[in-house]
């Protein structure tokens, strides 16, 4: 009698917490672009590019960590949008994300600048202050 024992993953690289984050910003960048799976005709309709991804994964971070975005990062391992696409690759050589013959690990490679992005050209919300 034999046992099926499910093959033992390598640890992941980064931080528990970065793959998580990785997974909302996914889902918050179909979202903003339309593309939800089930919603979609079919699931290549539903594809997020490496560079779409890194942008929703800027527009998510500065959204709920402001300023302190490079530091999170920093944290959980991750120095550059080329951190992301290690990320992504991880998870489709586990089985947990999918890719597409054109995807590739460099779609993720110097999208853009930390310090720039997320330092240099943020936008402070000053909606709500009061002026006298």
């Amino acid at each position: 009698m034999k046992t099926l024992q499910k093959p033992v993953l390598p640890a992941l690289r980064y931080h528990r917490h970065a793959y998580q984050f990785l997974l909302v910003a996914l889902q918050y960048t179909q979202e903003k672009l339309g593309r939800v799976p089930g919603k979609v005709s079919d699931e290549a309709s539903a594809h997020i590019t490496g560079q779409e991804l890194c942008e929703g994964i800027r527009e998510l971070a500065i959204e709920q960590f402001g300023l302190l975005a490079t530091t999170v990062f920093r944290h959980w391992g991750i120095r550059s949008t080329a951190d992301f696409g290690r990320m992504v690759f991880e998870l489709i050589e586990r089985g947990e994300m999918r890719k597409t013959e054109r995807d590739r690990i460099t779609d993720f490679f110097n999208v853009y600048d930390f310090s720039e992005a997320f330092d240099r050209d943020y936008q402070f919300d000053v909606s709500l202050a009061s002026v006298r």
